[in-house]
C-alpha cells in the first residue's frame, strides 16, 4: 500500500511539474527550415489571338485582375480597347469584346507588379473558431451558397450529397468528437492527405468530379480541391474554390506562374479573411503533419489569387472557360495560345517556421 501510494504521489508531482512548466519541456517546438515569405515579381498573362484569312469575326475574353492577401498590386491592360471593367461573381475582370475582320494578331492581357507576404493562421487550435451549430444558426447565407451541389450539364464537380463523400465526412466527424468547425476541417484535410495522392493527367483537359477523385484516389489541384470542398460541405462547413498562379521554380532556375487552384473554408475566426481560412490541398511534404503546419490555414507568398467562387454553378463554369470566338466566314482561321510569364523576380525575405508545443505557428 505505501509503495502505491509512494508511485501515485510521484506521478502526481511529475504532472504538477509539467503543469507548471508548459508543454513546451515535454514538446519541443518544430522548426522548419527558411523559406521565402516576402517576394516581388512581374507577370505578364492571357492570350496570343491570331486571325488569318477574310471575314468578320468576333472574340471575347474575360481576363481576371490579380489579388494578393498581403501585400500591393499594379496592373495595366496589354490591349487598351474594346474592354469594360466588370464585377463577376464578386470578382473584378477585363471583358474584351472585339469585333474584327480579315487578318490581325491580338495580345489580351494583363501585366502585374507584385509584392507579396505569406499569411498563415497562427493558432492551429481552432481557439476561436465556431461550432458548426454557430455557423449554421449565424451564417444562414454562406450555408445556402457555399454547402450545396456545384455542376454543370454532365458533371457533379462538387458534390456534398454523395453517399460515398458524406460517408467519409461523417465518420471522420464522428471520431474527430467535436462540432469546432476549425478542429472537424483540419481533421477532413488530414483524411484527404493519408487517402488522397497529387497527381496531374496532362492528356486529360476536363476537370475531374469529386466522386472521381475519391474512387482514383489521386487528383491534380483541381481535382483535389473539389473532393475536399466537397467533404467540409457534407457537414455544412461553407467551402469555395480560389483559382490563381503558384509561383514555382523552372527549368534551369527559371521562375514559372503555374495555373493552380486552391480553397477556403469558412470557421468564424477573426481575421484578414473575415471567417474564411486558405488551405492549400494539393501539398507534397513527407508527413500529415507537416502538410498541416505548411498548408492548412497557410496562403504563401507564391499564391497569386485570380478568381473566387461565389459557391454558383454559373461562378464554377465561369471559372472553367477561356476565350471564345465565332467566325462568320468558312475561310476565317482563329488561333489562340495562352501566356504566362515571370520577369525580376525577387527574393525580398525568409523565415523559418516555428510550430510551438502548444500548436501555435509563427514566422521567425
Amino acid at each position: 500500500m505505501k509503495k502505491i501510494l509512494s508511485s501515485f504521489l510521484v506521478i502526481s508531482f511529475f504532472i504538477l511539474v509539467i503543469m507548471m512548466s508548459g508543454c513546451e519541456m515535454i514538446f519541443p517546438p518544430v522548426t522548419y527550415e527558411a523559406a521565402p515569405t516576402r517576394i516581388s515579381y512581374d507577370l505578364t498573362y492571357g492570350y496570343r489571338v491570331n486571325t488569318t484569312g477574310t471575314g468578320k469575326y468576333e472574340l471575347s475574353y474575360f481576363c481576371d485582375t490579380p489579388e494578393v492577401l498581403i501585400g500591393t498590386v499594379t496592373y495595366h491592360k496589354l490591349y487598351d480597347t474594346d474592354f469594360q471593367m466588370r464585377n463577376l461573381f464578386n470578382n473584378t475582370v477585363i471583358h474584351w469584346n472585339i469585333s474584327g475582320k480579315n487578318i490581325k494578331t491580338y495580345e489580351l492581357g494583363i501585366t502585374t507588379n507584385i509584392e507579396a507576404d505569406s499569411y498563415l493562421v497562427a493558432d492551429l487550435n481552432g481557439k476561436d473558431a465556431l461550432t458548426i451549430n454557430q455557423i449554421q444558426e449565424r451564417y444562414p447565407e454562406l450555408i445556402s451558397e457555399y454547402t450545396g451541389l456545384q455542376a454543370n450539364e454532365t458533371i457533379r464537380f462538387i458534390d456534398p450529397a454523395n453517399p460515398d463523400i458524406r460517408t467519409i465526412a461523417y465518420t471522420v466527424y464522428s471520431n474527430e468528437k467535436t462540432n469546432n468547425s476549425f478542429l472537424v476541417a483540419k481533421s477532413l484535410f488530414s483524411w484527404l492527405k493519408q487517402n488522397i495522392t497529387y497527381q496531374i493527367h496532362p492528356d486529360e483537359r476536363v476537370v475531374r468530379s469529386a466522386l472521381v477523385t475519391l474512387t482514383n484516389k489521386q487528383g491534380d489541384c483541381d481535382d483535389i480541391s473539389f473532393l475536399y470542398i466537397s467533404l467540409c460541405r457534407a457537414l455544412d462547413i461553407p467551402a469555395r474554390f480560389i483559382r490563381g498562379y503558384l509561383i514555382t521554380e523552372g527549368m534551369n532556375e527559371s521562375v514559372i506562374a503555374t495555373p493552380h487552384a486552391w480553397t477556403e473554408v469558412f470557421v468564424g475566426q477573426p481575421g484578414l479573411l473575415n471567417g474564411w481560412i486558405p488551405i492549400e490541398c494539393a501539398c507534397c511534404t513527407p508527413s500529415v503533419v507537416t502538410d498541416i503546419n505548411q498548408n492548412f490555414g497557410v496562403e504563401s507568398a507564391f499564391h497569386l489569387r485570380l478568381f473566387t467562387d461565389d459557391g454558383s454553378n454559373a461562378s464554377l463554369a465561369s471559372s472553367l472557360s477561356g476565350i471564345s470566338y465565332i467566325t462568320h466566314d468558312p475561310n476565317t482561321i482563329i488561333t489562340l495560345d495562352s501566356f504566362a510569364t515571370i520577369t525580376n523576380y525577387h527574393e525580398l525575405e525568409s523565415k523559418k517556421l516555428i510550430v510551438t508545443g502548444k500548436n501555435i505557428r509563427h514566422f521567425e
